[in-house]
């Protein structure tokens, strides 16, 4: 009587795992299952894409069965289950190395079997238990950094970015001074890629890299009165022949005289993309000069 509850109790078991598959298409409880074989050979990762990422992988044969989202061949069944976007880092060798007749070697008979560590993560229907897989290499597989914006912060750090060379109308040296209610100019004196951009710029280790390409968005310009003016664009420098025209992409009219500190401050948008990751940075940078406004003077006889 015992033993046929037993059998009752198995048989539900794997009704139960058949109806877990059929529901959520490739759910599969790694632990719970390669547990139950653990005479069979361990999972292998038989495909990997160029960022490391595992995209085909089989379990271990023997006579146990199992669901999966294909098949393969060799003694008993195996399971052949696509792990989306699943990230395996690659350790080192396996020790002891498997014997040249295991699958994971493939036709191969040079290099050597390596490690490669999936972490647990749940999402698209599929669960993932934490397990360490093997893979074929001809050398030790470099490791992709834990965080692909740390490469992409070392590509902007090599841009040298920095604030606008601030261009402006009255300029800021002794004997220069505007006039309280004509237009005021603000300009990027020669703007550069490292003032304005666009520059791109690349940064690697471990035979990974990152790409990024900053360029300024726009240019807030702090008059010191009070008011701000954003400017999209680098601006239109002064000449003497425009006379009293207002600036027509970027200027401001003071109202009242005396010194003012100017603040104009490049808001800076990087895009870097690697490693199968994306991202924007923000950054600013902030450069200051010294204005001074005058009345105009009615000189009579």
């Amino acid at each position: 009587m015992a033993g046929r509850v037993h059998r009752n109790q198995r048989s539900e078991d794997v009704l139960m795992k058949k109806s877990l598959a059929l529901g959520a298409g490739l759910f599969l409880l790694f632990s719970g299952l390669f547990a139950s074989k653990a005479h069979a050979d361990p999972p292998v990762c038989q495909e990997y894409d160029e960022y490391g990422i595992c995209l085909i992988l089989v379990g271990g044969g023997g006579s146990g069965s199992g669901s999966g989202s294909g098949s393969g061949s060799g003694s008993g069944t195996v399971e052949q289950i696509r792990l989306d976007g699943q990230l395996c880092t690659p350790g080192g060798q396996s020790i002891p190395q498997p014997p040249q007749s295991a699958p994971v070697w493939g036709k191969h008979t040079t290099g050597a079997i390596y490690e490669c560590f999936v972490a647990p993560r749940i999402g698209s229907g599929l669960f993932i238990a934490p397990m360490t897989l093997q893979l074929w290499a001809a050398a030790a597989p470099a490791a992709p950094p834990r965080d692909p914006r740390f490469l992409a912060e070392q590509a902007v750090a090599s841009m040298a970015l920095k604030a606008i060379t601030i261009g402006i109308v009255p300029e800021n040296r002794p004997g220069s001074i505007g006039i309280v209610g004509m237009p005021s100019w603000m300009w990027a004196q020669t703007p550069s890629q490292s003032t304005w951009g666009p520059i791109t710029r690349s940064a690697s280790a471990g035979g990974f890299t990152v790409s990024a390409t900053a360029e300024v968005d726009r240019v807030v310009w702090a008059m010191g009165d009070g008011s701000t003016v954003a400017c999209a664009g680098p601006g239109t420098a002064y000449q003497d022949s425009f006379g009293k025209k207002s600036s027509p992409t970027c200027g401001h009219t003071y109202t009242r005289q005396g010194d003012y500190t100017v603040r104009a401050t490049s808001y800076w948008t990087v895009q870097w993309a690697g490693v199968g990751q994306s991202g924007t940075i923000p950054l600013n940078f902030t450069r200051t000069t010294n204005i001074t406004m005058g009345e105009a003077q009615v000189l009579t006889q």
